[in-house]
């Protein structure tokens, strides 16, 4: 007989929970929501009039694992003194957590350290890169005349395109104004 899964995982139940606990001591709690444009945000952002903002990642304490946005993007944060906590549970412990210093470190595993980003070394790499692509580029185009570029909007919708004239621009004027 097949194991019928849950929907959700461990986590969204202590998460679920964590939210219940932190709103009834309130805490205004805002969950985040991962995808192709943003990667690597903790579980949840929340903030205490009295106890200030805080980023909550919720973790199986059984079973956890940083996702690689995560360990790319946290200690980036981390230079920015960005804090990330990391709570285990709904209780009273993993709440006093939360007024001690960032933890998220305390959760890292070696196997990790293959994601890290060394920032320097990519922004150098970066601008080598675009200098040599400039530097094609002069030499491909000496003595020759540069390619003219189209001037005016890029959409068609009856509008001239790359002549250098702009009459058309009156036109939408009185049309807009009409």
């Amino acid at each position: 007989m097949k194991k019928i899964r849950s929907k959700h995982g461990p986590e969204w139940a202590i998460q679920r929970d964590l939210m219940r606990f932190l709103r009834e001591r309130g805490w205004l709690v805002e969950r985040t929501h991962g995808n192709l444009f943003q990667q690597g945000f903790p579980d949840l952002y929340v903030s205490h009039k009295k106890f200030g903002q805080r980023w909550i990642d919720v973790k199986n304490p059984v079973s956890y694992r940083y996702t690689k946005a995560q360990c790319q993007k946290w200690p980036i944060w981390d230079s920015f003194g960005i804090g990330i906590w990391i709570i285990v549970g709904a209780n009273q412990e993993e709440y006093d957590k939360l007024f001690d210093t960032p933890n998220w470190r305390d959760y890292w595993k070696e196997s990790y350290d293959k994601y890290l980003i060394d920032v320097d070394v990519l922004l150098a790499e970066l601008i080598a890169a675009e200098e040599e692509e400039m530097k094609t580029e002069t030499e491909v185009t000496v003595g020759r005349p540069a390619k003219r570029r189209p001037h005016g909007p890029k959409s068609t919708k009856g509008l001239p395109i790359g002549d250098g004239d702009l009459s058309w621009l009156e036109t939408l004027e009185t049309k807009e104004g009409s």
